[in-house]
């Protein structure tokens, strides 16, 4: 959550929706199609002895008709495929998660294929409208930007080439098992890009001021130098109320503030203005700031495998292993609260997180809640609560994984085949784990048949 570079923030805003990079190639194809012909009539490729008129060696019609055929053909396969693939979109988003669909506009081969085919057509439409033909007006000689048709036809191959990476990579993409590798792959980011604090702050005592919000939205970004500053000059602490992710309606509050001793009395109305500022809302949560919506992605696609209508255990274990390996980077070392302070090393702001023990409910309750009847997924539960416990040993968490163990055993009792000698493997393993010991003889797989001499 700390300050991202200006020009850090700005590509990631144009990576985070569908329509500023094809937007931006579309300019440039634009003022390209306008150069190019100045660059022809400069060079002379219209003149037959000309050593680059080989490049294109039709007329005016010829380049005409070359022309609006790329453009044509284009733009009619641009909208064909992209409503083929919206179709294909929403019927894997209704399988898996309608979240998944910002992971689908996010992704680059999309954005960069969407780019080259409407960059291409606005290039080959521009530069249609300089082809001049002898009859044009009287007194005009004709005119065939030669190199401007050439690149225009390179740019169609490209174009082609997009459309056939793009429809491979469409294929792939409505895969399950990329899904879930997307959005760990942006879960990653995240966690990469929060800072750990040196100390464990604490909020200051009593009740402090209300800082109301003045829009309605999810919590998305942060901007703790803003905020910093904005504390510093009212001479108070700041706490923010939700944490990155949370839902804030107008009207109740964004932040607490805390008068320090001896701070001048700052403006409120300032300082509130300020703080709406510096908290980002959006109508929908974004993954930049906040691996806790990346997981809520990956146990949405748990939970709608454990439907009844789906009914698709296999993706609910894979999914169960992406929320593993999330959990384990996520939770240790973990503090309930974030603090920046300004050039005095004075707490300014305190921002609230997601605490280890909501990060498991919010990884494992839903799918310990839809996976009774199902050994395979509670095996994995199992599996995943022994590589936890490996994983965040000495973190103060085993209560919270024995608890979560002891509800998964009773799942298995009395939803399924599973029997004591199984779960009391479960329950070593963890325990072992837990203890500074791995123990993969333990591991959580079906009941395995007795040695011979302990048959009968």
């Amino acid at each position: 959550m700390h300050d991202v570079h200006p020009v850090r923030r700005l590509w990631r805003w144009m990576r985070s929706a569908l329509w500023p990079i094809p937007l931006l190639t579309v300019t440039l194809a634009v003022a390209l199609g306008i150069a190019m012909p100045f660059v022809d009539g400069y060079v002379g490729t219209d003149d037959p002895t000309n050593p680059l008129s080989f490049v294109f060696g039709g007329g005016p019609a010829a380049a005409r008709d070359l022309l609006s055929a790329i453009a044509g053909s284009l733009i009619s396969v641009t909208g064909v495929i992209f409503s083929l693939t919206v179709v294909a979109l929403q019927l894997g988003s209704s399988q898996y998660s309608p979240r998944l669909l910002q992971t689908f506009a996010t992704d680059r081969v999309v954005q960069l294929s969407l780019a080259q085919l409407t960059g291409t057509f606005v290039y080959a439409l521009t530069v249609l409208r300089t082809v001049r033909t002898a009859e044009a007006a009287a007194g005009d000689n004709s005119f065939v930007p030669r190199l401007s048709i050439t690149l225009a036809f390179v740019f169609a191959l490209g174009s082609v080439t997009a459309l056939v990476v793009f429809l491979g990579h469409l294929a792939r993409s409505l895969r399950v098992e990329t899904m879930l590798r997307d959005v760990h792959a942006e879960a990653t980011l995240a966690v990469r890009d929060e800072e750990e604090p040196e100390d464990t702050p604490r909020r200051p005592e009593g009740t402090g001021t209300p800082v109301e919000a003045t829009r309605s939205g999810f919590v998305v970004r942060v901007d703790p130098q803003r905020l910093v500053r904005a504390a510093r000059d009212a001479g108070v602490v700041l706490a923010l109320s939700p944490r990155t992710g949370d839902a804030v309606v107008a009207g109740t509050p964004l932040a607490e503030a805390w008068r320090r001793e001896g701070g001048a009395d700052g403006d409120p109305g300032a300082l509130r203005d300020a703080v709406n500022e510096g908290v980002k809302l959006s109508y929908e949560r974004s993954p930049e700031q906040d691996p806790a919506y990346s997981l809520r992605k990956i146990v949405d696609i748990a939970g709608r495998a454990l439907s009844p209508g789906i009914n698709d255990p296999t993706t609910a274990v894979h999914a169960l292993s992406h929320v593993s390996a999330l959990l384990g980077d996520l939770l240790p070392r973990r503090s309930s609260l974030r603090a920046w302070r300004d050039e005095d090393g004075v707490v300014r702001l305190l921002v609230p997180r997601w605490t280890a023990e909501e990060l498991l409910a919010l990884g494992l309750e839903e799918p310990l809640q839809y996976a009774s009847g199902q050994p395979a997924v509670l095996r994995r539960i199992a599996g995943l609560l022994h590589e936890l416990a490996w994983r965040v040993r000495g973190e103060g968490l085993d209560a919270a994984l024995r608890a979560l163990l002891d509800r998964t055993v009773e799942q298995a009792l009395e939803s399924t085949a599973v029997d004591n000698r199984e779960t009391s493997a479960w329950r070593a393993a963890v325990e072992d784990a837990l203890a500074g010991r791995w123990s993969p003889a333990r591991r959580l797989s079906p009941r395995s048949p007795a040695p011979a001499g302990e048959a009968g």
